[in-house]
């Protein structure tokens, strides 16, 4: 239920003063939330998620991946909880792994690249932040869109790069991602 903890629980919302509280890593990977929250320390942060421009686009990138899964040699997970740290389980909007990739439930490897889609709530202080965040646990490569008009940008230990032309490419991987194609597959 948006908004409305589970007794014992409390929710951290994005640009809201968190507040501590009672739950474990443990209640946390066994309990299922309506939108599903990201755990940080004990404290659940809601996500920004559900537009159509959103949604529209997390749906297409998976299907890119998807379709090139053999090829690449990648899988691709939406909204999949990853213990970069201990006590932190953020959720990509999108995210792929090399193959072959983890078998836990919830890896605590890093994917090749996350993916965050914006949301019209998102401030983009906390955006960023949480980028580096990544970036320092281990992450290689976090890529922020904007689903409205595209518009992104790539942070890694290289540095923050805009997209400028849309299209994204990995370094050291065959991975090409040209944004207008895959909303228009």
């Amino acid at each position: 239920m948006r908004g409305q903890p589970a007794t014992g629980f409390a929710v951290a919302y994005p640009g809201a003063m968190s507040v501590r509280t009672l739950v474990t890593v443990e209640e946390y990977l066994k309990t299922s939330y309506s939108p599903d929250c990201e755990y940080r320390d004990g404290i659940l942060v809601e996500r920004n998620v559900g537009t159509k421009s959103h949604s529209l686009l997390q749906a297409k990138l998976a299907q890119y991946f998807s379709n090139r899964r053999k090829q690449w040699k990648i899988q691709a997970y939406i909204g999949l909880r990853i213990q970069v740290r201990e006590n932190w389980y953020p959720i990509p909007d999108v995210c792929i792994y090399g193959l072959p990739d983890f078998e836990e439930p919830y890896p605590s490897t890093p994917p090749l690249l996350w993916i965050e889609i914006l949301s019209p709530d998102d401030r983009m202080v906390d955006v960023w932040a949480k980028a580096d965040e990544l970036i320092r646990c281990g992450v290689p490569n976090v890529w922020i869109i904007n689903p409205d008009t595209l518009a992104s940008e790539l942070r890694n230990g290289a540095g923050i790069a805009q997209i400028s032309d849309k299209i994204l490419s990995l370094s050291e991987t065959q991975i090409v991602i040209p944004l207008l194609s895959v909303m228009e597959e």
